[in-house]
């Protein structure tokens, strides 16, 4: 199986899609995870205040981001670690708006990555009352792990999708879209404003 791809989770510190607080990635090559990395992000600015509803549900505090590294160093490490690779995520339109919306809160360019839901993919492949990462991953045959911790969550995202492929006959992940009728989208990339020079 020629199943090559990059699963990503973020969590975040508030409401706002650019307070990465987050993230975890599994690349899996030829239908395997073959390599994974998480790590903390301190939030941009403006967007770093922890809610405590956030809190409650990734544990993760103002103290344990105060020596992390900054969105922008972050993102130059996700970028490394996945390459060219399709994204795959659980609810994928929160974690691609989570790379737009920090990348536009600190003027970084925001890579225009492809990208492929695994909860629109688990939708045509299970029948499920929920959909929810813990229960999908379940039905895929994946071990317990601790939900919304974004390691364990990008690496039950990619075995979910591996399930998906396997059970597809897929080899690929624009194979698996298409069998299922699901779309491999783009993030849309605003143009970068230039600055009046007075």
């Amino acid at each position: 199986m020629a199943l090559d791809f990059t699963a990503i989770d973020f969590e975040t510190a508030n409401s706002s899609g650019a307070s990465a607080c987050a993230v975890g990635l599994a690349r899996v090559r030829d239908g395997r995870v073959v390599a994974t990395a998480a790590w903390l992000i301190k939030p941009p600015a403006g967007h770093d205040q922890f809610a405590a509803i956030n809190v409650g549900i990734h544990g993760i505090r103002p103290a344990d981001v105060v020596d992390a590294p900054d969105w922008s160093t972050q993102l130059a490490r996700l970028t490394a670690f996945a390459g060219a690779d399709v994204l795959v995520a659980h609810n994928a339109g929160f974690d691609m708006s989570v790379l737009r919306r920090a990348c536009a809160a600190t003027g970084d360019e925001c890579p225009p990555y492809r990208y492929l839901c695994s909860v629109q993919v688990s939708r045509k492949t299970y029948t499920l009352d929920s959909y929810r990462l813990p229960l999908v991953a379940a039905e895929a045959g994946c071990s317990p792990f601790a939900h919304h911790d974004a390691l364990a969550d990008a690496v039950a995202c990619a075995e979910i999708t591996i399930d998906c492929a396997r059970r597809a006959g897929a080899d690929d992940v624009f194979s698996l879209a298409d069998h299922l009728g699901v779309r491999v989208s783009q993030i849309a990339v605003e143009p970068r404003l230039e600055r009046a020079v007075a």
